[in-house]
């Protein structure tokens, strides 16, 4: 395969203004937190980005009293067509400010530019616009009788799609009446909190949504608070079980969307070329930070060799490098911590002796960075088989019979997704049936959708986000709250 070099085609920033310092959004205004500040990096560069206030627990209760008085005085009071309106406006500002956001998602980040804007901020409107079609429409969504919002929204979303995993959450939310108070994570601030400009913007009643930066203290707060009546959680399953114990014997709803450790299979008769991208795509999107991430790949033990060759080749054309540079295909490690997760599994991976192999590739001298990874020779007691990674690390299993793939494929504590390539549909259909998975893709992977409900099973979470299923998180039905 052709290589080629590509002259630099960096993204300006000045299409963004970041300020020396944020504070929190509660009740339609910026104010100081009154916990101890800290730093966003830019994980590309090592860069100070801003300083970011910290939500205390007092900080969390204003914001819960703000959320709780605009849903009892006002927002829930609106009709559905309402609602709808200011969904369709957020809608509308995002698409308008979307290279600004794009900009601002990238250098806190660390994902390619050409990702934040062609995938991650053209999804996020597109759920702000499903959303607001739905407002007024409730009742005939076969939710259950008189569909009534739940109240205030406590949602925590993680660092790998913040902006996009905003829009997921918000954006249901606010469309069934119901209130928010949102916690990004700490190493991903930044665009929760353009986004609060957004909401200024299209003239939110104050209260609506409310975000309060911070660590895993905020979160904890918003969730042991007694006035949140729902938690929408996206992130590790160790703290989604926490999540889960905590509000057990509560009056308190939940949706968990957790970790995952998806099979994509290839069988002897896929379109091989198409499936090296779908691998490609599948497990180095995002750096593999994707909980969905097909980091598991089971072939069928005739291609393997010629497919791992063929992934080679692919493997060597990717660009590593500055995540705004509109060329760069793989971009930084989101964190320090993030970066030393990865680096210890995949040494516990030649430990375990499975064949490690990347192609070369000259890494930056600062930030955070970790070549695209295969190993070849991986069994099902592999730890990289087994553990989320969470980093752009392919595990590559055989197998022979469709059962086996079944199998091996469902061996894992995780239901999250799977992928399957074959030219035989009677094929994807069974295999389908059979994977204990919440989204299968057949012949793609990694296809997003706001009509299309997204979730998994067992350590995966519980609950879904999207489409007409994910609306059922956000109402109750019957008798009074």
């Amino acid at each position: 395969m052709p290589t080629f070099d590509y002259a630099p085609a960096p993204e300006s920033r000045s299409v963004v203004t970041i300020a020396n310092s944020y504070g929190l959004f509660i009740n339609g205004e910026f104010n100081d937190g009154h916990g101890t500040p800290f730093d966003t990096i830019n994980p590309a560069t090592e860069e100070v980005l801003a300083q970011v206030s910290e939500a205390s627990t007092a900080d969390v209760d204003r914001a819960v009293k703000a959320a709780r008085t605009a849903y009892e005085t006002v927002w829930s009071r609106l009709s559905g067509a309402d609602r709808g309106k200011y969904l369709f406006r957020i809608a509308r500002l995002l698409q308008e400010r979307a290279r600004e956001f794009a900009v601002l998602e990238t250098l806190d980040n660390g994902k390619p530019i050409k990702e934040s804007r062609d995938v991650d901020l053209p999804l996020a409107a597109a759920h702000f616009f499903y959303h607001a079609g739905w407002a007024d429409k409730l009742e005939y969504a076969g939710l259950g009788p008189a569909p009534r919002p739940v109240g205030v929204v406590g949602q925590i979303i993680p660092w790998n799609f913040p902006m996009l995993m905003l829009a997921w959450k918000v954006a249901p939310a606010l469309a069934c009446g119901n209130t928010v108070v949102l916690k990004p994570a700490e190493t991903t601030p930044l665009t929760a909190l353009l986004f609060a400009e957004i909401c200024q913007q299209a003239d939110l009643p104050p209260g609506v949504v409310n975000i309060v930066t911070g660590a895993g203290a905020t979160g904890q707060a918003i969730v042991e608070h007694p006035d949140v009546d729902k938690i929408a959680f996206t992130g590790s399953t160790e703290v989604g079980k926490l999540i889960a114990r905590t509000i057990a014997g509560t009056r308190k709803r939940a949706t968990l969307e957790l970790g995952g450790k998806a099979a994509n299979i290839v069988f002897d008769d896929a379109a091989m070329d198409q499936a090296v991208e779908g691998i490609v795509r599948g497990i180095f999107f995002n750096q593999g930070h994707v909980c969905c991430a097909g980091s598991r790949l089971l072939v069928q033990e005739s291609v393997h060799d010629d497919l791992v060759h063929r992934l080679q080749r692919r493997l060597a054309t990717i660009r590593v490098g500055d995540p705004m540079d509109k060329n760069t295909d793989l971009g930084a490690i989101n964190s320090a911590t993030q970066l030393a997760r990865v680096t210890d599994m995949v040494a516990v991976g030649e430990a375990e002796g499975a064949h490690r192999w990347s192609p070369v590739c000259e890494l930056p001298s600062r930030g955070f960075w970790f070549a695209p990874t295969i190993f070849t020779g991986v069994s099902q007691a592999h730890r990289v088989a087994q553990e989320e990674i969470f980093g752009p690390v392919l595990s590559i299993i055989t197998f022979r019979t469709p059962a086996e793939a079944v199998a091996k494929a469902n061996n894992t504590p995780y239901g999250l997704s799977a992928g399957i390539w074959t030219e035989k549909g009677s094929k994807i259909l069974w295999m389908a049936d059979q994977l204990r998975a919440g989204v299968v893709w057949a012949n793609t992977f990694n296809q997003f959708d706001p009509t299309s409900p997204f979730g998994g099973f067992k350590e995966s979470g519980y609950g879904r986000e999207g489409g007409r299923h994910g609306l059922e998180g956000y109402v109750t039905t019957g008798g009074a709250r």
